[in-house]
């Protein structure tokens, strides 16, 4: 359990390993009555047949300064395992041990007074998160810029909305200069620009060395954020390892319950044995329900010769290759472009390009092109993910995705070094105002 060892008196800064997990489980009794939840406390874990288990014998080490991600289904033990890190529930076996100051954004505004203004919470968690009074004085300024809630910093947090909630809970976390930051998918419930800013916070404190403990279904944010990675399923470790690997894994097997549950006729290919081996395609994550399969891919020039590195601002074209096992009425071809940190840079696909592709009758070859202009990114190495599907733009079933079927490398000047592209043809105008008249 987390007690005096957990905090052992601030080795924290010695201490490689920033929070440390041996055989958790957690477990929920089924029995209502409080005489049988008192006797569950005088037996041991091992002699528990009943009840739920949330958490089963999981353990991993996270290291100080290491951003690491948890992925899984609702329900695999992701919000139990990170409240057992937190300090708020109890485990039912197991250690954690958590060496440095902890700032969890777990439930949305929990640990918030509904009665307190947002200021009188701000000052309340950060004494609770070890702050004085002064070092909070220092830091409100920056939360409430950070928060963005007007006026309503000084009414109660009763009245706010759920975003306004989870505005200053996460601006709160993110200015306390936690040691650990532990996010558990709060930042879902946020609109884009504020989702945005919260996770260029984050990835602003893994560059200073806050380590990072980061639940998300957004599986490119986890990829861009964490080097290594957890996935949990029925409450039991799947997988541990590099953030890549792991979350290609997870997905797969979700494609492969998505196809297991579907209707017979959209998953049976024809009878023949199917060669999923891929042809000139670098990627090794491949998944879908294989009525379609893409068999090659290349990155061509503006003369339509194969190439590994292009030009911003070239000419080029991604020709996918794929054969079709069985017949599919209305296809979806798409690829899209990553970068090194797995963050999605541009992308596209035939629907969305309103690109109309005829019905694709079984056993026949096909080729497709996709064209456009290398924007001006930064130079660095560049993959791109290839996919087909079976659908419309709401809705569709996936046949075939190759993760990382081509690598390639970007060229660029040193203007296109900041950002993700570089803008052109900005256009700047002065305005002069005298006595209030435009010139």
């Amino acid at each position: 359990m987390r007690g005096a060892n957990a905090w052992s008196a601030r080795r924290i800064n010695k201490a490689v390993t920033a929070v440390e997990v041996r055989n958790l489980s957690k477990n929920y009794p089924l029995e209502g009555s409080p005489a049988a939840r008192l006797r569950r406390l005088f037996r041991s874990a091992a002699k528990l047949s009943d009840g739920i288990w949330a958490l089963r014998d999981v353990s991993f080490a996270v290291e100080r300064g290491e951003a690491f991600g948890i992925v899984g289904a609702n329900g695999s033990g992701k919000s139990t395992l990170l409240q057992m890190i937190a300090g708020i529930l109890r485990p039912t076996s197991g250690t954690v041990q958590v060496n440095g100051r902890l700032s969890a954004l777990l439930e949305l505004g929990s640990g918030f007074s509904p009665e307190f203004s947002g200021r009188d919470n701000v000052y309340l968690n950060g004494s609770i998160l070890g702050l004085s009074r002064q070092e909070i004085d220092e830091r409100f300024a920056s939360i409430e810029r950070f928060a963005e809630i007007g006026d309503f910093i000084d009414q109660p947090i009763r009245t706010y909305s759920t975003g306004m909630v989870l505005r200053l809970a996460f601006a709160v976390s993110a200015h306390v200069d936690p040691e650990i930051l532990i996010v558990d998918e709060a930042l879902a419930v946020g609109d884009i620009a504020f989702r945005q800013r919260c996770m260029r916070r984050i990835h602003d404190l893994r560059a200073r060395g806050t380590t990072i403990l980061f639940v998300s279904h957004d599986t490119t944010d986890v990829k861009a954020l964490c080097e290594r990675c957890l996935w949990l399923q029925n409450g039991r470790v799947q997988a541990l390892g590099p953030a890549d690997g792991v979350i290609q894994d997870y997905l797969l097997a979700t494609t492969r319950r998505e196809i297991a549950h579907a209707p017979a006729e959209r998953i049976e290919a024809s009878g023949d044995a199917i060669d999923v081996e891929p042809m000139g395609l670098e990627g090794s994550h491949r998944y879908g329900d294989r009525r379609a399969l893409i068999v090659g891919a290349e990155l061509l020039d503006h003369a339509y010769r194969p190439v590994r590195e292009v030009h911003a601002g070239e000419r080029v074209t991604v020709r996918m290759r794929f054969r079709v096992e069985d017949q599919i009425e209305s296809l979806i071809a798409g690829f899209l472009v990553r970068n090194t940190r797995g963050e999605n840079i541009f992308g596209s696909n035939t629907a969305r390009e309103n690109y109309p592709v005829p019905v694709m009758a079984r056993g026949h070859t096909h080729a497709i092109d996709f064209h456009w202009t290398m924007p001006e990114v930064p130079s660095a190495t560049y993959t791109i993910s290839l996919g087909l599907a079976d659908g419309d733009i709401e809705q569709s079933r996936l046949s075939d995705y190759v993760d990382d079927a081509i690598t390639f490398r970007v060229i660029a000047g040193d203007e296109a070094r900041r950002g993700i592209f570089r803008l052109r043809s900005i256009a700047v105008t002065l305005h002069h105002h005298d006595r209030g008249v435009s010139k």
